[in-house]
């Protein structure tokens, strides 16, 4: 009898792990479906609509006059970028937020996107470069603030609370920073610097957007193959010291790689405003406890920036860069989390 009954446990313990694999995959492909219904209405929609079957035609090689140059050289590329931006937005933003256990750990609120920011606007106002120059020097930036966010926070380890704080503070400086070199930079240079500041995929090309590409697959494939260390992490240090997992390298590789697929996609767009902040939070609601939430946060991040893009550029008054209408979505939900936050403090 208690043969009977192990055996029919194990039996439904491997038929709910069945299920549950088979729902990750449904809701996975659910979510490949709205990413790629949200690249179709990008590549039909625009001064001159393109139809299904003449997008089908210039897709396979064909030339349609008047539609061809449209969809190849305007919209294919900015639909391009805004994936896999927004993927490597969504996926570094998770990894902080799993690793400090804190909703609030974004890099567009801890600074790391400031540190880009700030380099970038310097390049084009004081020095006056452009183009690849810039990205290169707000990689750079991006992965220097982060180091020294680190290391400031770090006391006998890094707590949560404390890199975000020093985060925050660094962030306000370097805030201060470009408002300073916006107020003397001519009238000329200034327009460059605020649209890159605003966060924008207009005018994207595909060279510029095989770096992006290049980053999200060398640092996502990195962060994937880890997912299990990263789900045991997300339980606490003690526990996952308990599971073997090695603290020290596990952490320093995960930011290492959240930090780079972040700079990267920041030099390349821009700061597109809160998609690392917004995309973890909402694919954890979508995959629900107990499973790991990178790849859902990662199509979050793709669809936020789609969409966001879509909907400045067609369902507006005006034409907007998808920067403001991210920044539009993310400013409540930011409100929200540290009026709660600071009611649960108080209640405890």
């Amino acid at each position: 009898m208690s043969s009977v009954a192990h055996t029919e446990t194990a039996a439904w313990i491997v038929a709910l792990r069945v299920a549950r694999r088979k729902a990750r995959l449904r809701l996975i492909a659910i979510m490949l479906g709205l990413v790629v219904t949200g690249v179709g209405l990008t590549l039909v929609t625009g001064p001159s609509m393109t139809t299904p079957s003449e997008l089908l035609r210039i897709l396979a090689g064909y030339d349609v006059p008047g539609a061809s140059f449209s969809v190849r050289e305007l919209r294919l590329p900015r639909a391009v970028l805004s994936i896999i931006a927004g993927m490597s937005f969504g996926l570094g933003g998770v990894i902080f937020q799993t690793l400090l256990r804190n909703p609030l750990a974004s890099p567009d609120i801890i600074g790391i996107s400031a540190g880009a920011s700030a380099a970038a606007v310097f390049a084009i106002v004081v020095l006056g470069w452009d183009g690849s120059a810039v990205s290169i020097l707000a990689v750079i930036a991006g992965m220097a603030v982060a180091l020294l966010i680190y290391l400031l926070a770090w006391r006998d380890g890094v707590a949560g609370a404390r890199l975000i704080l020093v985060g925050i503070g660094l962030s306000a400086m370097l805030d201060s920073m470009i408002a300073y070199v916006l107020s003397r930079a001519p009238a000329w240079t200034m327009q460059d610097a605020l649209r890159w500041l605003t966060g924008s995929v207009n005018g994207a090309t595909l060279a510029e957007a095989l770096p992006v590409l290049l980053s999200l697959t060398i640092f996502g494939g990195l962060l994937l193959a880890r997912r299990d260390n990263l789900e045991a992490m997300r339980l606490g240090d003690d526990t996952a010291a308990a599971l073997g997992v090695p603290l020290a390298r596990e952490k320093l590789l995960a930011v290492m790689a959240a930090v780079g697929l972040i700079a990267v996609a920041t030099a390349v767009s821009g700061p597109i405003a809160f998609v690392a902040f917004l995309s973890g939070p909402i694919a954890k609601r979508i995959t629900g406890p107990g499973r790991s939430p990178l790849i859902a946060a990662a199509l979050v991040g793709a669809l936020l920036v789609l969409l966001g893009d879509y909907t400045g550029q067609h369902l507006l008054a005006g034409r907007y860069p998808v920067g403001v209408v991210t920044g539009a979505l993310g400013a409540p939900y930011l409100i929200f989390l540290i009026i709660r936050s600071h009611r649960s403090g108080r209640e405890a």
